[in-house]
């Protein structure tokens, strides 16, 4: 599966399928959540939390490439990622882009 965030591929001719995503929302345990909190106190880093996000995105990307193999996609274009925070310490993570067919 080819993943881009690009509308197009070089050298392929594209077939649209149409619009997948995949997302998940994430947190992090009560005790992360506390020694991030102190974190803020001196600033930097919050490492708990990039970790978090950065695992959420690579599971919104999985899900999202599962539902363009269930179309029969070759690849994914024009590919997006939103977050929003749904409560303190836990995120939501949308991946979403455009299912294609080489023609």
């Amino acid at each position: 599966m080819i993943l881009v965030n690009t509308d197009y591929i070089s050298g392929k001719e594209l077939e649209m399928l149409g619009l997948v995503k995949g997302s998940t929302i994430q947190s992090k345990n009560v005790g992360k959540d506390i020694t991030q909190g102190l974190k803020t106190l001196v600033g930097g880093e919050l490492t708990a939390y990039n970790d978090m996000m950065n695992e959420a995105r690579v599971l919104a990307t999985k899900r999202m490439v599962m539902e363009a193999e269930n179309l029969g996609a070759d690849a994914i274009v024009n590919i997006r990622y939103s977050s929003s925070a749904i409560m303190q310490g836990a995120a939501e993570v949308i991946a979403y882009g455009t299912a294609v067919k080489f023609v």
